[in-house]
């Protein structure tokens, strides 16, 4: 069996997680969805909801692609939990070329670390290549439409996070 681990805050998932997501499972018999606890980062929306969130759409997922998808925290370094899940792939998304330059470093680290475990890139679609879920907190906190970035369950907990009327 093939597993991939695909790693990140989601904070909060994106319609451009997702179509890594939905493209990965493609590659993978299961797909972990790693979700990195990461308190340093000052994530908006607590494990527990984050993990929710990725669920809902885990779901629709498997349902549609028929690949297995489940959903992991994790707190330690992303090859360790690699090796946890049993997965011989980690599947990163990537945007724009800054992206890349910081990609790049962790798979070099990573393959010093465990050479047996690949690292796997897939671009963005073109549509969702702008989506970050830093950016989407921001206009969402500054009231603007955030229903091209994220599905209508995120942009409804966006809203009720940060207070925002909706319009």
């Amino acid at each position: 069996m093939r597993i991939g681990l695909y790693p990140g805050t989601f904070d909060p998932i994106t319609l451009g997680h997702i179509d890594i997501i939905r493209r990965g499972c493609a590659l993978v018999d299961r797909l972990v969805i790693g979700v990195a606890i990461n308190r340093d980062k000052g994530p908006l929306f607590d494990l527990d909801e984050r993990v929710a969130m990725i669920k809902m759409q885990a779901r629709r997922l498997n349902a549609e692609t028929g690949t297995e998808i489940v959903v992991h925290p994790f707190e330690n370094l992303l090859i360790d939990c690699a090796r946890d899940v049993g997965a011989s792939i980690i599947l990163r998304g990537l945007r724009a070329v800054a992206d890349f330059e910081y990609e790049y470093q962790m798979v070099g680290m990573n393959r010093q670390l465990d050479a047996s475990i690949e690292t796997v890139f897939l671009m963005a679609e073109a549509q969702h290549q702008a989506i970050a879920s830093k950016l989407v907190k921001e206009i969402c906190r500054l009231s603007g439409d955030v229903s091209k970035f994220v599905t209508p369950e995120v942009e409804a907990a966006l809203k009720n996070r940060l207070h925002v009327e909706a319009r």
